[in-house]
């Protein structure tokens, strides 16, 4: 990503529309069609649910998760997934995208929006994504912008006031405050059987707990604050808000009509339409219900402002540059950041100014200013735990005490209490999961981010647990449930769970898990979701697979099977838990398998996967795409055009990849290893559903016994094209056509004992094998077939 620097020649779009256009799915599908990509989103929820769906569709290995304070980042990642404010500034990429930039505007985090959209550029493409209010704002700040508008896919209509027990199933209720929250919850799980809740201060895995309850139907209702409002997808038919008014941070202020369209855009996902309204007696007067309907709303025309061109030379000249005013007339100054503040505060205490002295003390002091308030105090107490962490990383070690660290965090490695003690604690470990983000503040990070990792995830565990216990009726809830609706839900939502999965929809895997799994009795005893977050982020080691397409996790019990997908590179996955695990759980599920078998396939085929095959002539480039198709082994017969035409270059690269042009194959000896072997079994079985060996490879096996009624395309798929009765390893399989090529150049030849060994098979079956490979078998011996000579054309004479 390039910040401002003019050197760039990007193309720059601007997708613009209401709610359920499609923006940020097409962004998302836009970025993965470039080799490198970075998105900015509002929440890190958002955040969170597109790192799940691009990691589901490519795998882990080359995606990066970063927000405020999760980070998952790996060694070689090629798209990255972040908050806006985490945006890594410093990394280029070929193509960038921010959303909901009319965000722009707002008073405490505008001025992150407003610097991207003047300084952040991709190498080739950059797209910026909001509302059609930011029209004429982006038409100054962006004036090369190509400005596309989208429509909303599904109609958005008002449906007035209503009461709770009216209120339609799957109706997403909006309350302002975690109080109100609570207590809407409480109602509805007494009259309408329960809800799941979302709020902004979720941990992503409570929050994804949470919502999946929603969208599997254990529940019916969703109560929740605005924080659903900024693109997360959810089945929600109805929004129901229960207040119009908000606090924003330092006042009470009505919700501009805009605000309130961004929430009721949640109702009726792509074509499906959605209705919204008030919950009684909170009413919404008719002027604004028009304007929501119709989309139409009062433009921006001022967005908020910093410097981000900040001196750090000292204190007096870094507190300067943050108070330099805009010199353009849309640009207004922000009028508070909590990270300001605190260094407004810090540095008026002598021992921060003495340590803050230099241009390296200075950006260290500014960084830990930068640390959030996740706990939401006074800025003075927020600035005290500052000081001591800028005072420890400031003297002698450079970095913050371990015992200082120990002694708070082990207060909070405690999952007893009600909902508001686990939130306070979970806020608390919220900030020390950020600092132990910054290794160069504290000794052995890793150890570190794993213990305030550990502890979030006991939090959000116990968290989901007392939501469910106190929001969730379990009893009868169903029965109550289904007397309400004029038909069942699952034959109202067929269309649009099979919309998702038609085009790759953020819940494709829900239309999955209802064909595979059915509609499993709620009342059912259900496992523990400790042991689901477990599997969850479980490390990609932990899992594996074996020649029947079974998955397994530390070789435990058998957690489901690959079936056949679009083709052997994307297998769909059958969930087969021995445990009763609840329908949300199941999604979760699926979205890790389905993740990790992304990572398997790039496993499997390894250097075909490498990024320098971009590097090659077309004719190389269709060489590896034929590897790719085909696991990794290709027929000489069939690639010789391509082999034809590579290049010197192209001949050194494929070397290097380790890329093997033979007599008979072209392939990849590292692809022949037992336990890639395994993979690629494991995916012509998922496909074919044919049982290819009976039992696994090891380095000792040079061939296998050939099934009846398979074709002999899939034994070359796994490695071991089929010559006769055997198939034979690839790379054997040239040794012994070397073998026999030299021995026919004599004439004719009796089969050696040697090539017996080699294959491991028997005298006749050797002889089935040559027979096989192209020779002809006579009383002196085994004979190269002679090419049969090409006739001569004669022309017929013409008649004079």
């Amino acid at each position: 990503m390039a910040l401002g620097d003019g050197q760039h020649h990007s193309t720059l779009t601007a997708l613009l529309g209401p709610t359920n256009t499609g923006k940020t799915h097409r962004a998302v599908e836009r970025m993965l069609e470039h080799r490198t990509g970075i998105i900015g989103l509002p929440l890190r929820l958002l955040a969170r649910e597109v790192y799940d769906k691009v990691s589901t569709r490519i795998g882990e290995r080359t995606v990066a998760l970063v927000t405020g304070e999760e980070k998952r980042i790996p060694p070689q990642p090629r798209y990255w997934i972040c908050t806006v404010e985490a945006m890594p500034v410093d990394r280029e990429a070929d193509f960038l995208a921010v959303d909901e930039v009319q965000l722009a505007a707002h008073a405490q985090r505008g001025h992150v929006f407003t610097d991207r959209l003047l300084n952040a550029r991709g190498r080739q493409e950059t797209w910026f994504m909001g509302s059609d209010t930011m029209r004429p704002m982006l038409a100054q700040l962006a004036p090369t912008a190509t400005v596309q508008r989208h429509p909303r896919l599904s109609r958005l209509r008002g449906a007035g006031k209503l009461g709770l027990s009216a209120l339609p199933p799957r109706s997403a209720i909006i309350a302002f405050s975690a109080a109100e929250v609570y207590e809407l919850a409480e109602k509805v799980r007494r009259r309408r059987g329960g809800a799941a809740v979302v709020l902004g201060a979720l941990s992503p895995r409570t929050r994804n707990a949470q919502v999946a309850m929603y969208q599997a139907g254990e529940v019916d209702f969703l109560v929740a604050t605005d924080a659903v409002g900024m693109g997360l997808n959810m089945d929600v038919d109805h929004v129901a808000f229960a207040a119009l008014r908000k606090f924003d941070g330092f006042r009470s202020r009505a919700l501009t009509p805009a605000e309130l369209a961004q929430i009721a855009g949640r109702a009726g996902r792509h074509t499906r339409d959605g209705t919204f309204g008030t919950l009684a007696p909170v009413e919404l007067s008719p002027a604004v219900a028009f304007a929501i309907e119709d989309h139409h709303f009062a433009p921006v025309r001022r967005v908020v402002w910093r410097n981000s061109d900040l001196d750090t030379s000292s204190l007096a000249a870094l507190s300067a540059s943050l108070k330099q005013r805009p010199s353009r007339a849309v640009l207004n100054m922000v009028e508070h950041a909590d990270d300001a503040a605190v260094l407004s505060l810090l540095a008026e205490r002598p021992a921060v100014a003495q340590h803050a002295r230099n241009p390296d003390s200075v950006r260290l002091l500014w960084d830990v200013c930068r640390i959030p308030d996740f706990r939401k105090l006074m800025v003075e107490h927020h600035a005290n735990l500052l000081e001591e962490i800028f005072l420890q990383l400031a003297g002698p070690s450079g970095r913050i005490d371990p015992d200082f660290m120990h002694k708070r965090i082990s207060r909070l490695e405690n999952d007893s209490g009600d909902i508001d003690m686990l939130m306070m604690r979970m806020d608390f470990i919220r900030t020390w999961n950020y600092i132990a983000h910054h290794s160069a503040w504290v000794s052995d990070a890793s150890a570190w981010q794993e213990r305030t990792q550990r502890a979030e995830d006991q939090l959000s565990q116990a968290l989901h647990l007392r939501l469910v216990e106190r929001f969730v009726e379990r009893s009868g809830r169903r029965s109550r449930t289904r007397q309400a609706r004029p038909r069942p839900r699952r034959q109202r939502s067929q269309a649009p769970l099979e919309d998702e999965r038609a085009r790759g929809g953020p819940f494709e895997q829900l239309a999955a898990l209802r064909d595979a799994l059915g509609n499993a009795p709620l009342e059912t005893p259900m496992v523990s979701d400790a042991w689901v977050d477990e599997l969850v982020e479980a490390g990609h080691e932990r899992f594996a697979v074996d020649i029947d397409g079974r998955l397994w996790l530390d070789g435990g019990a058998e957690l489901a099977r690959l079936s056949g997908g679009v083709d052997v590179l994307h297998p769909e996955i059958r969930l087969t838990l021995s445990r009763d695990v609840s329908a949300g759980g199941q999604s979760r599920i699926l979205r890790r398998l389905r993740a990790w078998i992304r990572d398997m396939v790039d496993d499997t085929l390894g250097p075909l996967r490498d990024e320098r095959t971009g590097q090659l002539s077309a004719a190389g480039r269709g060489l590896v795409y034929q590897l790719q198709q085909q696991l990794g082994t290709v027929a000489a017969s069939e690639s010789r055009g391509q082999v034809q035409e590579l290049t010197k270059a192209d001949r050194q690269l494929l070397a290097e990849l380790g890329v093997t042009i033979g007599r008979r194959f072209v392939f990849l000896p590292e692809l022949l290893a037992p336990a890639v072997v395994v993979r690629r079994i494991a995916l012509c079985t998922a496909l074919f559903q044919k049982r290819l060996v009976d039992a696994e490879p090891t380095d000792r096996t040079a061939s296998f016994a050939t099934g009846r009624k398979v074709d002999g395309k899939l034994y070359r798929a796994v490695g071991y094209p089929a010559f006769g009765p055997l198939a034979i390893r690839a790379d054997v399989v040239e040794r012994v056509a070397d073998k026999l090529f030299q021995l026919a150049t004599d004439g004719p030849f009796d089969a050696p004992d040697e090539i017996a060994e080699w294959i491991n098979c028997s005298r006749d079956e050797l002889g089935q094998v040559i027979v096989a490979l192209g020779y002809h078998h006579t009383e002196e011996g085994y004979l190269r077939p002679h090419k049969p000579k090409r006739r001569k054309r004669r022309g017929r004479r013409r008649r004079s």
